[in-house]
């Protein structure tokens, strides 16, 4: 079977359904019943459900079918009636602000509730409202006072001795010993710490300071001069990624609740945790110098990059391989939390990054004749991408990534009409960050090198700063469009592979209101409601606001 893709050497490729068909009517009896009344006080029924005979649909509306750039991200389905009132004003394609919100003030305003400004009537009529309502009002207040009160009944604070207004938690022994603090309603108190509007006070006493969440190592910092950012490497050392994985976490002194708040020193100083991390784990399994209890400058972090890729060439043909071969790097940004106790998004508390080395293998588990295999090779996301390139140079005689750029730069307008064509939003000399010409999140965005770059092992320093940039320009731009919940992560290649074509690629995906997912986007079948090219140009004009 060819290789299912929208990149070809020619540009884009998508399809175009035009329907028209006929339905038959199988329909037995009818079930007429009053819907209520028109606007000249008529009745209204439901006559034109109930057809006296088979349906013809003439015309539906075109839908565009473009299979996604890497197969095995399915395909997306643009509605033609949706795209077309979008592209009507590109500018459109935007969430709408949170409204404000307070119950405090709600209270004050009842003139016949005595003392309905003191924290302790707030705190006991929060008491007596049913969980639920609580939930909501974590998740949807505006209001420090309101979430004052709900941390005192969701968990147990105490004044701490030294320096006046200093708090913390109450911590008790649980069952195996350890001192863990005393949560007592464990959902209310997760939403009300991701809140952006709890004091900042609130935030450091009840889940920024290190050590409040747990006994995870800090292991590696970053601080900017003049205090301009501040940034803790905690080491997840029982992790659900095998052998661990590093965080890295603005500190309790710099708190970062939203993109609008990161500047660009902040992202570099996580960036710089990231890329410092994997070449020193790299450098100590090959054998190399590596420093100890102190961050390394931008000179000496290339200096170590360009060390390991020395060694690394030198072992090409050689019987050695790396033990660790592969790059996990992810960022969750944003929460959400149901009334009905259904989490919307992973618990950020705080901008933080994700990412940890993957081992080239595994040991077979005792269930399984393995004798003739000589290892369980292990799972990368960028293996799928590697599967992609090698493919679509077997079937074309060329590479993936060169091509899929020539089509971005070339690219024509899917509706074929006037308007905007180009999906690129950002591009300087080294990377370029663009709207894929098949979206699996309706606002996807996508980044990635201008030149064979397969992974940060291979990115120079002017690489990993316009990286950086582009990373931050990508999250204020969803940002400013009102994405609330953002997942971002990496597809890189394997740093021993041999095929200079794979291309280190991000892709941030945001989770929208209205498009939570379904048995559609299980088979893969994305539906989305606005041309690529529109949503670029809202996004280019979300960069210039």
């Amino acid at each position: 079977m060819k290789l299912r893709t929208c990149v070809t050497p020619f540009g884009f490729c998508i399809g175009v359904h035009d329907p028209s068909y006929n339905v038959a009517n199988l329909r037995e009896q009818e079930h007429i019943t009053v819907l209520g009344l028109d606007d000249s006080g008529q009745v209204l029924d439901n006559r034109r459900n109930f057809p006296g005979q088979d349906v013809a649909v003439a015309q539906a509306s075109r839908i565009y079918e473009i299979p996604n750039a890497f197969p095995f991200r399915g395909t997306t389905y643009i509605d033609s009636s949706w795209a077309d009132a979008k592209s009507r004003d590109p500018a459109s394609i935007r969430l709408p602000a949170p409204v404000e919100c307070s119950l405090s003030k709600w209270f004050q305003t009842r003139s016949n509730m005595p003392g309905a400004s003191t924290s302790d009537f707030l705190e006991s009529s929060f008491e007596s409202l049913p969980e639920p309502l609580l939930l909501a009002l974590a998740a949807t207040t505006t209001d420090p006072e309101d979430l004052r009160a709900l941390a005192r009944i969701s968990c147990d604070m105490v004044a701490i001795p030294g320096p006046a207004g200093l708090f913390g938690l109450q911590y008790a022994a649980d069952e195996q010993g350890r001192m863990t603090p005393v949560i007592r309603r464990h959902d209310l108190f997760e939403v009300l710490v991701n809140n952006p509007h709890l004091p900042d006070e609130l935030k450091r006493a009840l889940v920024l300071r290190p050590g409040v969440q747990g006994d995870s190592e800090i292991v590696g910092d970053v601080a900017g001069q003049g205090k301009q950012t501040h940034v803790f490497e905690y080491l997840r050392r029982n992790s659900y990624i095998p052998w661990g994985h590093y965080a890295a976490n603005m500190a309790d002194d710099t708190v970062r609740y939203a993109v609008r708040d990161l500047s660009l020193a902040d992202i570099r100083g996580l960036r710089h945790l990231y890329y410092q991390r994997t070449y020193v784990r790299l450098a100590e399994e090959l054998g190399l110098a590596a420093p100890r209890s102190r961050c390394l400058d931008s000179n000496e972090l290339e200096g170590l990059r360009l060390t390991i890729l020395a060694e690394l060439e030198s072992m090409r043909g050689k019987k050695r391989e790396l033990s660790f071969n592969s790059i996990l790097w992810g960022w969750n940004f944003g929460f959400d939390f149901a009334p009905s106790g259904y989490r919307l998004h992973a618990s950020h508390q705080q901008v933080h990054q994700q990412y940890a080395l993957i081992p080239s293998t595994a040991s077979f588990g005792n269930n399984l004749d393995q004798k003739n295999a000589s290892s369980f090779s292990t799972f990368a996301c960028g293996d799928l991408v590697a599967e992609v390139v090698a493919r679509y140079r077997a079937e074309n005689g060329q590479g993936f990534f060169q091509d899929y750029l020539r089509a971005l730069r070339g690219n024509r307008r899917t509706n074929g009409r006037p308007g905007p064509s180009s999906l690129i939003v950002h591009e300087d000399d080294n990377v370029v960050l663009f709207v894929p010409k098949a979206q699996t999140s309706g606002w996807e965005l996508q980044l990635m090198p201008v030149k064979p770059v397969g992974n940060i092992l291979e990115a120079n320093a002017d690489c990993r700063r316009s990286l950086d940039r582009a990373m931050l320009t990508a999250q204020k731009i969803l940002e400013g469009l009102g994405a609330r919940m953002v997942s971002s992560f990496e597809y890189s290649r394997r740093l021993d592979s041999p095929d200079r074509d794979q291309r280190l690629l991000y892709a941030f995906l945001p989770k929208l209101p209205y498009a939570p997912g379904g048995f559609s986007e299980a088979q893969l079948r994305n539906i989305v409601g606005h041309y690529p090219e529109d949503f670029a140009a809202a996004c280019r004009e979300a960069l210039a606001e």
